[in-house]
């Protein structure tokens, strides 16, 4: 697809990046897309491998290689590359929900199984992705889609993230009616509080939410199932439900001095900022979290980086961001070859942000916290931190990071936000719905299935898998759909 030649003819080239010392200055997007013509040499560039691990979503050594959503990467890339902007968006509407929101913060799980990288670098897939659903939108060929006919069927969706959207916008169309329940004061769950506004600008979210409602889904805010509605009411108002929930556990630090004020966990950090913009219409920042504070961030996933360029943003006087594990390699290792997720040190947006304003990297590698040490206030004012090594437990024989003695020391923290990922589902909804849950805490299913132990309850998203990334969310929608379709009407072309 594309053009054969293309890749050795046209250099990869990617979205204009705003230098890190001005975006800084706002929470806006800093993403200049490249212009249709030279978006079109990007589609050129993809080749007529035959091996198109691009779309597979196989897992491969446990980790996802490709997109889980199957999109047909080969054929939109194609369509790109011969200006047919309009078939190439009805292409990537046959597998996709919410393209608008992957292209902006999805990790291009497809362009790390390009078949380019083997020797090169891959094609722009995601980026393409981008200038297809925004050209769409641009020439209004994304319009709603209600049904024709209605079923009669009623559906409640428990949870407004990405899987809870996916599995609503999916049904609805199906001709079943929808209700979406969210218990926070706006819609969209983890896209709209869990992700800052410089990857993922809020209006994207709401046009897509006006799109939604147009086609008859209903979405109701500020309601806690479980709390403020029981599971019974909604098992004997609907048809069928879906818990969406999200993980929602976040992992605690458990050391002397964590009641400390001023540690906090790093989705409600992220939450707050958002908030508070939104609530202001972006006219109000909340400087006074992080402003002239040193801010300590334990965690080096992708929250712990959003916790970085968010304080950055805030004013903190440094940033320091730790992480258990080694420091990965910058190329990929022979045990990691192509197409497997390539397991290389990758520097973020936030860390490129704390590089430009403080001089170095904010990342500590193999280091973890001991103590939160308190002023006379009871406020966090310093952290102890000791240096790991990895060692093998004689009773169970796995590989361990433990403390290497004498490495202690005391550093400034002011700020502290925990990012050190998410368990599973939350018990009061587990329990509300007296659905079974697995060991780590997701709600139980059988394999490749998406109803729980509890008849007419189904579950997708992370409160499924467990925490992963927004495509994985909205491949789990589509799927629970489905599942939910055929159990209402015996079949389904979902």
């Amino acid at each position: 697809m594309g053009k054969p030649t293309g890749f050795l003819e046209y250099n990869r080239e990617t979205a204009k990046v705003l230098p890190p010392k001005v975006r800084i200055a706002n929470f806006k997007e800093f993403r200049t897309p490249l212009n249709k013509e030279k978006q079109k040499l990007q589609g050129a560039r993809c080749m007529a491998c035959g091996v198109p691990f691009c779309q597979a979503g196989m897992m491969i050594g446990g980790m996802a290689s490709g997109c889980p959503l199957h999109n047909l990467v080969p054929e939109t890339n194609d369509l790109v590359f011969t200006g047919n902007w309009k078939q190439a968006f009805l292409r990537l509407n046959k597998t996709h929900s919410f393209p608008e929101f992957t292209s902006r913060v999805c990790p291009a799980l497809c362009e790390a199984a390009c078949t380019c990288n083997l020797n090169g670098e891959p094609v722009s897939t995601k980026e393409n992705e981008r200038a297809i659903i925004e050209t769409a939108y641009a020439e209004g060929w994304v319009v709603p889609q209600p049904p024709k006919v209605r079923t009669g069927k009623t559906i409640a969706v428990i949870g407004s993230g990405p899987s809870g959207l996916a599995a609503a916008q999916q049904l609805n169309r199906r001709g079943h009616n929808v209700t979406v329940f969210e218990r926070s004061d706006r819609i969209g769950g983890l896209l709209r509080y869990g992700i800052p506004n410089m990857k993922l600008e809020k209006s994207v979210i709401d046009r897509r939410l006006k799109l939604m409602e147009a086609e008859g889904v209903k979405f109701v805010t500020n309601t806690n199932v479980g709390v403020d509605i029981t599971a019974e009411e909604l098992l004997k108002k609907f048809d069928r439900v879906i818990l969406c929930c999200g993980a929602s556990n976040p992992r605690d630090i458990k050391v002397p001095g964590r009641d400390a004020r001023g540690i906090y966990f790093a989705v409600d950090f992220l939450k707050k900022v958002t908030k508070t913009l939104l609530d202001s219409d972006f006219t109000k920042a909340p400087y006074e979290e992080a402003r002239g504070k040193h801010v300590l961030v334990i965690g080096g996933g992708d929250t712990g980086n959003d916790c970085v360029g968010t304080s950055v943003r805030l004013g903190a006087k440094s940033v320091t961001q730790l992480e258990m594990m080694p420091m990965p390699p910058t190329e990929r290792a022979a045990s990691n070859p192509w197409p497997e997720w390539p397991k290389v040190l990758k520097t973020d947006y936030g860390q490129e942000e704390a590089i430009a304003v403080f001089g170095h990297d904010p990342r500590v590698y193999q280091t973890t916290v001991t103590e939160f040490i308190k002023d006379k206030n009871g406020n966090v004012c310093q952290t102890r931190i000791v240096k790991l090594k990895s060692e093998k437990d004689a009773k169970t024989g796995r590989m361990m990071m433990v403390p290497v003695e004498g490495t202690e020391e005391v550093i400034p923290a002011d700020l502290v936000l925990i990012a050190a990922g998410f368990l599973g589902s939350q018990k009061y909804v587990t329990d509300a719905f007296k659905v079974a849950t697995t060991a780590r805490t997701n709600v139980e299913t059988k394999p490749e299935a998406y109803e729980t132990s509890v008849p007419r309850v189904f579950t997708a998203g992370d409160m499924h898998r467990g925490q992963s990334l927004v495509v994985w969310a909205i491949r789990e929608g589509r799927e629970a759909a489905k599942a939910v379709d055929e159990s209402l009407m015996g079949y389904s072309y979902l």
